[in-house]
C-alpha cells in the first residue's frame, strides 16, 4: 500500500505497473505509480494542450 500525497489515504498498487496512472479512492487525485517495490505514488503531471504544435 501506498499513500496519496494529498489526502494521505491509502492506494492499493496490486497489479499496476511503475509509470501507469490511478485515482485515490478518497480524494479523486490523479496519481501516477513511482515505485512499486517499495509503494509509492506521486501526483500525475499534468499534460497541457499543444494546439496542434
Amino acid at each position: 500500500m501506498a499513500h496519496c500525497p494529498e489526502c494521505e489515504a491509502e492506494v492499493a498498487l496490486q497489479g499496476l505497473m511503475v509509470g501507469e496512472v490511478l485515482f485515490c479512492p478518497d480524494c479523486n487525485a490523479e496519481l501516477e505509480v513511482l515505485n512499486t517495490e517499495q509503494p509509492e505514488v506521486g501526483l500525475a503531471p499534468q499534460v497541457e494542450e499543444d494546439w496542434g504544435e
